[in-house]
């Protein structure tokens, strides 16, 4: 499968732009229950039920607290498509990551 690449220069445009491709879910990582969940559908799903399909990576210019990483998660399981915004470097722990890491690539 072919990736179109889009260029955004902030995290709402990443988050804008992925919407009109029908990445319409807000995605949360719950890390003590090991689970991602649409608090909108009450889903809490396994991190292995998601496939990554974007990537889009944001370093803060001048503030460590806006280091953020946008993604394009589908399931196609629940038939699901939506967003999750994690940070990176200074503000990132590492039980989010864990859960991140479980996410299968699909770039």
């Amino acid at each position: 499968m072919l990736v179109e690449r889009h260029d955004y220069e902030t995290v709402s445009q990443a988050i804008n732009g992925l919407a009109t491709r029908g990445y319409t879910t807000d995605f949360k990582l719950e890390p003590e229950k090991d689970k991602i969940v649409d608090t909108a559908r009450s889903l809490e799903l396994s991190p292995e039920e998601f496939e990554i399909d974007e990537i889009y990576r944001f370093e803060g210019m001048t503030d460590p607290g806006d280091e953020m990483i946008v993604y394009a998660i589908s399931s196609r399981n629940h038939k699901i498509k939506g967003v999750l915004v994690n940070a990176f470097g200074t503000y990132s722990d590492s039980n989010t990551y864990n859960i991140v890491k479980r996410l299968h690539k699909h770039l």
